[in-house]
């Protein structure tokens, strides 16, 4: 995927009912990162290894990172 938006790593996190600190613990980067990255205009603002450890974090807890693809990029829940 390519690298996903501020806004769905924000989404992605809340979807899954994690708080930042538990998201920066689990990638094993700092909360002020995951912050930087959520408050990002467009793609996600960070080292790409940090984001993706967030987005791997993410994945492992359910989260399916939507790329556009004409209809805007999203998040949603893996079907189990």
């Amino acid at each position: 995927m390519d690298k996903p938006t501020g806004r769905q790593i924000a989404a992605a996190r809340t979807l899954v009912g994690m708080t930042q600190p538990e998201l920066a613990e689990l990638s094993k980067i700092s909360v002020p990162t995951v912050k930087r990255m959520e408050g990002s205009d467009g793609q996600a603002v960070g080292m790409a290894n940090n984001v993706e450890a967030v987005c791997r974090a993410l994945e492992a807890a359910g989260v399916e990172f939507i790329p556009e693809n004409g209809g805007g990029a999203g998040v949603r829940l893996r079907k189990a």
